[in-house]
């Protein structure tokens, strides 16, 4: 679209086109000069604290394997591969965590079939608690 304007020199009439572009030099020389205060700014910024930290201790007992009780169906107890009962159940987990009287110490974990009455596995629970081991973990695996 022309625009029809009178010049000084004689050029009435004449058609001049607009420019609608922006100018975008104005705007990069903005971005560039805070680049570089940003660039000069942000390694001021950091902040570098002065950690002691002590040094790894090294533990000389390999971990142990973790002690599974598992509920049956029917309610028999399993305590690894070997069958239990209620009342052989906290002196049969002693053994297998080999640690004498700090075996109460240990996590125990109960596992059970989906089959399972909650009396049966509450039971069991209960049992456990009541002889001393209070790190009792439950699982819960996923059946597809």
């Amino acid at each position: 679209m022309g625009a029809r304007i009178s010049g000084p020199a004689g050029q009435d009439g004449a058609t001049v086109e607009q420019n609608a572009d922006i100018n975008v030099t104005p705007f990069v020389d903005i971005m560039l000069v805070l680049l570089i205060i940003f660039m000069v700014a942000a390694p001021i910024a950091t902040v570098s604290l002065k950690l002691d930290l002590p040094p790894p201790v090294m533990n000389e007992q390999p971990p142990r394997d973790p002690v599974y009780v598992s509920v049956q169906e029917d309610g028999t107890l399993f305590l690894a591969e070997k069958q239990t009962s209620m009342e052989r159940l906290a002196a049969d987990v002693c053994a297998a965590t080999g640690r004498g009287d700090a075996c109460r110490e240990e996590r125990i974990f109960i596992r059970a079939q989906p089959e399972v009455r909650y009396d049966q596995f509450m039971a069991v629970m209960n049992g456990l608690k009541s002889s001393g081991f209070d790190q009792v973990g439950l699982l819960n695996e996923d059946i597809d």
